[in-house]
């Protein structure tokens, strides 16, 4: 079985819906805040197919822009730097330092796979509480495309020295677990509120409600 974990980090480990009370003073709607991550999704697409590259914090820019632009509402200078410093302020959701410490005490290795640029991730996991439990982070950034092309996570492998099928990814995103899965990876997804998998899509062979109940899930296959 899989013996490194490699963990999303953006919604899979921190919650974005922290962000909701920025949204709300810059522009008057926190739900906003799940169109604009969508759209910095939807881009990271387009710059890894069409080109030219830029980073997800560029992106993050780009996309809140965009999202202000599109309903029409004015955006402050320190609305827009307040969202965006934001996001290296996420908290961990509640179920994540469970899970962590249940997959680490079992002996399995745990590293991040993250669009984020490498300084970014480093804060985003450092204010979240969680960077001691992982062993490396790895960024996008080393390989200029974005998830879920495949270069990505061979790059992942190639850096610890181990074979594709050696990594089982964990993420909340669909797009992510399908894009592990036809790169060779193991993956298990974790359902939270509103997340469901690609009907047309390699189905995981772990699934679970939450962070702990995936990591339960993994603990027992290893």
């Amino acid at each position: 079985m899989p013996h490194v974990i490699v963990c999303d980090v953006n919604e899979t480990l921190l919650d974005i819906e922290a962000l909701r009370p920025e949204f709300q003073a810059a522009l008057g709607d926190g739900a906003l805040v799940r169109e604009w991550f969508s759209t910095v999704l939807l881009y990271s697409e387009v710059v890894t197919l069409a080109g030219p590259y830029s980073d997800f914090a560029s992106l993050g820019a780009a996309a809140l822009d965009m999202t202000a632009a599109a309903h029409q509402r004015p955006l402050s200078v320190e609305g827009r730097r307040r969202i965006l410093q934001g996001m290296l302020a996420l908290p961990a959701h509640a179920d994540v330092r469970e899970g962590l410490e249940m997959m680490r005490d079992a002996g399995l290795r745990l590293v991040t796979l993250t669009n984020s640029p490498p300084a970014s991730v480093r804060q985003q996991l450092t204010n979240a509480g969680i960077a001691s439990l992982f062993e490396h982070s790895f960024s996008v950034d080393a390989v200029r495309r974005f998830k879920p092309a495949a270069e990505v996570y061979r790059s992942v492998a190639d850096a610890l020295g181990v074979s594709i099928d050696q990594l089982r990814l964990v993420a909340a995103h669909a797009w992510d677990v399908h894009g592990a899965l036809r790169a060779g990876c193991a993956a298990a997804f974790v359902a939270r509120p509103g997340k469901v998998l690609f009907p047309l899509g390699p189905k995981p062979d772990i699934v679970g409600s939450d962070f702990v109940d995936v990591a339960r899930k993994i603990v027992a296959a290893s």
